[in-house]
């Protein structure tokens, strides 16, 4: 007959760590199937590793400007090596403390690592040579960085999100494909360190999903540090010359090319739909993943899927939230349903936030008359101005006075986004938001 579960939990990334935590905590019996490490994109390829790079990049530019505070401007003698060393050294902490599978196994969770789990029914879960019997399946695999059928790409070799943390330093020369946030993070953090860094995007501007006013002002700071940014560029071929890697491609109809020493792919990411089983049992995934409903079941309804292999919102904090609300529904049904609003932010200095619609959106959604825009410029802010970073703005959409969108260029914006994202969600009124009294002085 097999083992038997409450559930069987298949990846133990963003959305597996938080929904095996959960169920735990509810006193259910679970299975936790990872076939890498426990962590995921977050902890090994994401979030943490990048953060920690553009750690080094803001120490590394406050530096070079700390003219602006009244201090000596000096150039910062960097080891990049040093930093990469330091990189794996906070993964390394967090892989021995939060999502240390020993700490799952204390909470009573069955931990099986090394090998994939794969649906041998509705209701079980192949691990090897054994099938785990299950009330639920929570599928969260995650996503892997695409690969554009780009002529030469791959004989050439380049680095994605994921292969980026291997290499021993940063390279002398950096060529981006993409301009997505990812990207952009790793553009400025790489320049702050000493890196040539050119973005060429297909696109006709960066961060397409963001404020245009805002993710503007943020490219002149880019290329205020040096970083070069080619827009409405089409990559046809890539070939390695004497060395360097080359990119041939058009640009407003002329043939260019660009040289670096070393090539990044951000193309987006695709869901780990393969190799779970999934067509055995009827749910072959569409082209972004797989399908589910407001409350995260696919067509069974004993099984689930959350995070990037639905083809959502790919970000640690939307997985880990997916996690939760399906946890809820199977053990409390009708208690999980969605409808959230997502925030996000480009962790760049200054950071870029965003959460609900642009100004644009709001306008065809609700049309012209109603949707009011206001912003106000950072340099207002005393806080700001006193700690000479008072380039940005706040951009707040509303309609009919309510809240629909806001938007934030400034120092700790992911941090400032979280009130806004709640008034948006509550469908508050500006007027009332305005009455909450805050510190002074704050950027909030």
């Amino acid at each position: 007959m097999g083992v038997r579960f409450d559930l069987v939990v298949i990846g133990m990334g963003s959305a597996g760590v938080v929904a095996t935590e959960f169920a735990a905590s509810l006193g259910v019996r679970v299975c936790a199937v990872e076939r890498d490490r426990v962590g995921g994109d977050c902890l090994w390829t994401g979030c943490v590793p990048s953060k920690a790079l553009l750690a080094a990049g803001h120490a590394a530019h406050a530096m070079r400007s700390a003219d602006r505070l009244g201090l000596q401007a000096v150039e910062p003698v960097i080891d990049t090596a040093r930093v990469f060393e330091r990189i794996r050294e906070v993964q390394a902490r967090l892989a021995a403390s939060d999502d240390d599978p020993e700490r799952f196994r204390a909470m009573g969770v069955d931990v099986r690592l090394g090998r994939p789990g794969t649906l041998e029914g509705p209701n079980a879960v192949r691990v090897g040579d054994e099938i785990l019997r299950t009330r639920f399946v929570l599928l969260c695999p995650g996503s892997r960085p695409v690969v554009p059928p780009i002529e030469g790409l791959k004989a050439a070799g380049f680095l994605t999100s994921e292969s980026v943390w291997d290499i021993p330093r940063a390279p002398r020369e950096l060529l981006l494909l993409g301009g997505g946030p990812i990207a952009v993070e790793l553009a400025q953090a790489f320049r702050r360190l000493g890196t040539t860094v050119t973005i060429l995007d297909r696109g006709s501007r960066l961060l397409a999903r963001d404020e245009p006013e805002l993710a503007s002002r943020l490219v002149d700071r880019l290329r205020a540090e040096g970083v070069t940014i080619e827009t409405r560029v089409a990559v046809e071929s890539v070939v390695v010359e004497d060395g360097k890697k080359i990119v041939r491609g058009t640009q407003g109809g002329r043939s260019r090319h660009w040289s670096a020493d070393e090539l990044f792919v951000g193309a987006g990411r695709r869901a780990n739909a393969e190799g779970l089983g999934l067509e055995s049992v009827g749910l072959a995934p569409g082209e972004t993943g797989i399908a589910v409903d407001d409350r995260s079941r696919t067509r069974l309804e004993s099984v689930y899927a959350v995070g990037d292999v639905t083809g959502g919102y790919q970000f640690t904090h939307a997985a880990a939230a997916d996690g939760a609300r399906a946890i809820r529904d199977m053990f409390f049904p009708g208690k999980g349903r969605g409808g959230a609003l997502v925030p996000w932010c480009t962790f760049t200095d200054p950071e870029l936030a965003h959460a609900g619609l642009t100004a644009d959106e709001a306008r065809e959604r609700h049309g012209e008359g109603q949707v009011a825009v206001h912003r106000i410029e950072l340099d207002r802010s005393d806080r700001a101005r006193a700690e000479g970073r008072d380039e940005g703005a706040v951009v707040a959409v509303t309609y009919r006075g309510r809240l629909v969108g806001a938007h934030i260029l400034s120092p700790s914006a992911g941090e400032l986004i979280g009130e806004l994202t709640l008034a948006i969600h509550q469908g508050i009124k500006l007027s009332e938001l305005a009455s909450v009294i805050h510190v002074y002085p704050t950027y909030a």
